[in-house]
C-alpha cells in the first residue's frame, strides 16, 4: 500500500465521520428515522359494497318488506325487536337453515347430509361428564385431606329427651335449645400425616 492510498483512505474516513454529524447527510444515509406525525395519519375508509342488482323497486300497493307479515309484527310486539328482519322461528330459538344451494350440493357430494342436528348438545353432555371425572381426580390431588362435614350435628338422644320433656309439660316443640355434638378441634399437624 502506497503513501497516497493510505492518505486517501484516511481522508475518506474523516469525510464520512464529518458528514455523519450533519443532519442532511444523516437523512441521505438513512440514519435519521422519520416517524409519521400521529395527527396527520388517517384511517382508510372501509371498502364499499357494490349495489345489489337483484333488488327491484316494489310494485305500487304491495306491502313494504320492512313491515313483514302480520305474524312477524305480532312477534315483534310480544318479543321486542329480536332481529332486523328476523322471523318468528328465530325469536323462539328454532334452528334456521342458512346454507346456500352451493353449500348443500357440496355437503351432499361429500356425504355429509345425514348429520344429527343435535350433535353439539350430545358432545357437550359427553364432555361435561369427562370434565366431571377429571375434576374429581384434580380435587383428590389438590384437596387430599378429608373435608369436614359442614354444619352442626344434633345429638339424637338428648334431642329426643328434650322433645319428650316439652311434650310432658305441654310446651311447644321449639322451646329450649337444641343439643348439638361438638366436634373436637384438630391439632396443628394432626391432619397432615
Amino acid at each position: 500500500m502506497t503513501k497516497n492510498d493510505a492518505l486517501r483512505a484516511c481522508c475518506a474516513v474523516i469525510l464520512l465521520v464529518g458528514l455523519s454529524g450533519c443532519d442532511s447527510a444523516r437523512e441521505i444515509f438513512g440514519y435519521n428515522k422519520q416517524a409519521p406525525d400521529e395527527f396527520q395519519v388517517y384511517a382508510r375508509a372501509p371498502l364499499s359494497l357494490p349495489p345489489d342488482y337483484n333488488l327491484r323497486p316494489p310494485a305500487p300497493g304491495a306491502p313494504r318488506p320492512q313491515e313483514g307479515t302480520p305474524r312477524d309484527q305480532a312477534a315483534s310486539a310480544v318479543f321486542g325487536d329480536y332481529a332486523f328482519g328476523g322471523s318468528l322461528g328465530e325469536a323462539l330459538g328454532e334452528p334456521q337453515d342458512t346454507t346456500s344451494t352451493g353449500e348443500k350440493a357440496f355437503l351432499q357430494s361429500a356425504g355429509a347430509t345425514g348429520i344429527d342436528p343435535s350433535i353439539r348438545q350430545t358432545i357437550d353432555v359427553e364432555t361435561a361428564a369427562l370434565i366431571e371425572q377429571d375434576q374429581t381426580l384434580i380435587d383428590r390431588l389438590i384437596f387430599w385431606r378429608e373435608a369436614g362435614v359442614p354444619g352442626t350435628v344434633v345429638d339424637p338422644a338428648k334431642e329426643q329427651q328434650r322433645l319428650q320433656e316439652n311434650s310432658a309439660l305441654g310446651l311447644p316443640v321449639t322451646t329450649g335449645e337444641t343439643p348439638t355434638i361438638e366436634r373436637k378441634k384438630k391439632a396443628l399437624l394432626e391432619g397432615i400425616f
